[in-house]
């Protein structure tokens, strides 16, 4: 029997690329994959600056970032603001959102979303080209 882990380093967890990112690793830190999580994922992201999200929404799914340092513009529900460390913005489940780094230094934040999103396709609609797909 394998014993359950409840404590995670961001070193011992593989990095990746998100879909409809650019310049962003994510480090999946808190999900069922680490340390069975079953409704809430918590991610350790890091941005270059000038990159970020483009227009997307994730029906059924709540997302929250916590700015660790750098600084990003977040666009929601038709509201603009740019953050800084030791703020958060919240994307409500099914609304639209854009994020984006404006500072010279890249953006360390912590991202949260409940349920799992575990970068699943089927969990998020993309605007293209002024569509929603």
């Amino acid at each position: 029997m394998t014993e359950r882990r409840y404590f995670v380093r961001a070193e011992d967890v593989p990095g990746y690329s998100p879909a409809n990112h650019t310049g962003t690793v994510n480090r999946r830190l808190i999900g069922p994959e680490t340390v069975g999580a079953e409704t809430m994922e918590v991610l350790l992201g890091s941005i270059e600056p000038g990159q970020g999200a483009a227009p997307h929404a994730h029906p059924g799914m709540e997302q929250a970032c916590y700015i660790l340092s750098g600084r990003a513009r977040a666009e929601v529900g038709g509201q603009s603001r740019e953050i800084g460390p030791g703020e958060m913005c919240f994307f409500p489940a099914g609304e639209e959102h854009i994020f984006t780094v404006v500072g010279p230094e890249p953006v360390k934040l912590l991202v949260i979303y409940s349920p799992p999103y575990g970068e699943d396709p089927a969990k998020v609609i993309r605007h293209l080209a002024g569509l929603q797909a």
